[in-house]
């Protein structure tokens, strides 16, 4: 038996179609979205045209979502996360500036002694 699933982004929840119904997976802020994409792609140095051509969109469909206009479909939301180089949950982690900046220090760390590695812990935490 097959079941299809659709997923999307819809006023205040994200939602899933399921069994021939909508079901509310989790509400969201939609300033979080808007903001949340900003500051990602600004950390990036990315301009939002450039993204929004990129993705196959209008040169607008970006700052459209950041000017609180629209939201993306699920579809485009995932799109989104992969052009960033994140996954959906480093998406909503708010506590992540810079997802990929992370992974890319991460992986510059994992060759590092533990001795290294305990002064980097140290140093990080005296810049917090």
């Amino acid at each position: 038996m097959s079941i299809e699933i659709e997923t999307m982004i819809r006023r205040n929840f994200i939602c899933t179609y399921y069994n021939c119904m909508w079901v509310v997976i989790f509400m969201i802020d939609n300033d979080f979205i808007s903001e949340r994409i900003a500051a990602l792609r600004t950390a990036q140095n990315i301009s939002a045209r450039d993204m929004s051509l990129s993705l196959g969109q209008s040169q607008s469909y970006i700052n459209n979502i950041e000017n609180k206009k629209a939201l993306p479909s699920m579809q485009m939301f995932l799109y989104i996360c992969e052009f960033l180089h994140i996954t959906p949950a480093e998406f909503f982690d708010e506590k992540l500036n810079a997802p990929a900046a992370l992974e890319e220090t991460l992986e510059a760390l994992k060759p590092l002694k533990r001795e290294q590695l305990r002064l980097l812990t140290a140093l990080a935490k005296e810049m917090k």
